[in-house]
């Protein structure tokens, strides 16, 4: 692809309505709120409960966000399934609607050695036209990809890089230690807490479910760094470390951070997957929030 996806992308929640079903309108809400703090879109992911939405929905959810976007900033949209077939499927539908770029999670529930997922992630990219970014998220697939693997699959055409999700910094590095030397392939980084140093040691972008919570906060660690106010950009990381840590302690993303937005006043609705808070709980998350965003 001819522009580099670089700085913010929000792994944007999908809103619901008061029923449990997709809202357009709210979506569109969100993504504005997105853009005006300068983040591009990553939809359908893990943030956007992409494990409880059909076919359709996946649809809807990235014609909203790339119909909103506008070609203002960069949207890249989830497709990974479990099956290779499938992703395909998905994918050459969410190809025509106009993102920048698809991403694919490792294949889940089944366990894949290294060659079989080289198979499926260069299968997935030979059919699709748009370009395709690796996604690892071992803790909720059960498969890893190893960075030796990423090495060969980034010398395919089609595939533009990878987001490690994996949550330390030792995979973090490994894939940019893979990465090195290999032109037109990016390390995107996925957990929050590494924003500032996943940008230090060359990543070209994040991707975070904090921005929904936090977007002008997240920002401000992309936009000091690449400004070249390293310092500022260090501090503005340790206030959303503070943020994650706190929040995540009552609730695992993506419930507790929908639950954040909105305690911050937005309808996005419940998540949709067997998670419920206890008014105790939802005063802290209400503290929490007052604390680093008021």
């Amino acid at each position: 692809m001819s522009n580099k996806i670089q700085g913010v992308l929000t792994a944007i929640v999908t809103t619901f309505d008061r029923d449990g079903a997709f809202n357009p309108a709210t979506q569109r809400e969100q993504v504005k709120r997105q853009l005006s703090a300068g983040n591009g879109i990553f939809c359908g992911g893990t943030n956007g409960e992409f494990f409880v939405l059909n076919e359709q929905e996946k649809l809807a959810v990235t014609e909203t966000c790339v119909d909103e976007v506008n070609g203002s900033a960069p949207v890249v949209a989830h497709i990974g399934e479990i099956s290779t077939r499938e992703t395909i499927r998905l994918g050459k539908q969410i190809e025509k609607l106009g993102v920048d770029a698809v991403s694919v999670i490792t294949p889940y529930f089944v366990p894949l050695k290294q060659n079989e997922l080289i198979y499926h992630y260069q299968t997935v990219a030979d059919a699709l036209n748009v370009p395709l970014f690796l996604y690892n998220i071992p803790a909720r697939t059960g498969n890893t990809l190893q960075p030796e693997t990423v090495r060969t699959l980034a010398s395919h055409p089609n595939i533009i890089g990878i987001k490690d999700s994996a949550g330390s910094y030792e995979s973090l590095s490994g894939f940019l230690q893979a990465a090195k030397g290999i032109d037109n392939f990016d390390v995107l980084n996925g957990p929050d807490s590494l924003i500032h140093q996943g940008f230090v040691d060359g990543c070209s972008a994040c991707i975070s479910g904090l921005a929904n919570v936090a977007p002008k906060e997240i920002n401000a660690i992309w936009a000091r760094f690449h400004a070249g106010d390293i310092e500022g950009s260090r501090l503005a990381q340790e206030n959303v470390t503070g943020l994650r840590t706190d929040l995540y302690s009552v609730g695992f993303s993506p419930a507790a951070v929908k639950k954040a937005v909105s305690l911050l006043g937005y309808n996005v609705g419940d998540s949709r997957y067997a998670v419920r808070f206890t008014a105790e709980e939802e005063q802290k998350i209400r503290q929490i929030v007052n604390q680093y965003l008021q």
